[in-house]
């Protein structure tokens, strides 16, 4: 019995596919840096504080490039970023001042529950583009890498000591991947 051969993809699917990863990045990285504001509203000039403090600028500041390339690759590749950006401009900003409320440990959650989906997603789409798109790739590879240490600095700061962590983890996990879905298309 032979087995059927699955479909090609048609016409303007590599270019679909292409508008569906940069439009995703963008969001997310839209999303983190407004994350980070929130975190740093509730925390940024606490007494006392000036630890994380310092810590969320500079993640902030690293999100915020990599928001800014992604915003010169869907100028360059005309794709149209997410529609869904006011949304996820206030959901990061109330994720990010929400958890900062719940204190340091509950931020570092965040950061933590955030950082290993998208590192999940960036290594997915750095393997599909290695071959097609080297160039891309290597700056996801990068952008990756920055994200993890971003990860394990928040462990390292006691991410998982956070009341109610795996919960919380779960919860903001779940909403990431959820996120990247409705991303990719709206």
């Amino acid at each position: 019995m032979d087995t059927p051969v699955p479909p090609r993809p048609g016409r303007g699917a590599l270019a679909a596919r292409m508008a569906e990863i940069l439009r995703v990045d963008h969001a997310g990285e839209l999303g983190a840096v407004h994350i980070y504001r929130g975190q740093r509203a509730v925390l940024g000039n606490a007494p006392g504080r000036e630890r994380i403090a310092g810590q969320l600028a500079e993640m902030q500041a690293q999100e915020a490039e990599h928001l800014a390339r992604f915003d010169r690759l869907l100028t360059e590749r005309r794709v149209r970023p997410t529609a869904l950006a006011p949304v996820w401009r206030l959901a990061g900003f109330a994720l990010g001042a929400g958890t900062a409320l719940l204190g340091e440990k509950a931020a570092h959650a965040c950061t933590e529950a955030v950082e290993t989906v998208i590192e999940g997603h960036y290594a997915g789409q750095i393997d599909e583009l290695a071959e097609r798109d080297p160039g891309l790739a290597a700056e996801l590879a990068r952008f990756r890498d920055e994200e993890l240490a971003h990860r394990d600095l928040a462990v390292e700061e006691g991410a998982r000591e956070a009341p109610g962590y795996g919960l919380l983890a779960a919860v903001i996990g779940a909403g990431c991947r959820a996120a990247i879905k409705i991303s990719e298309k709206i």
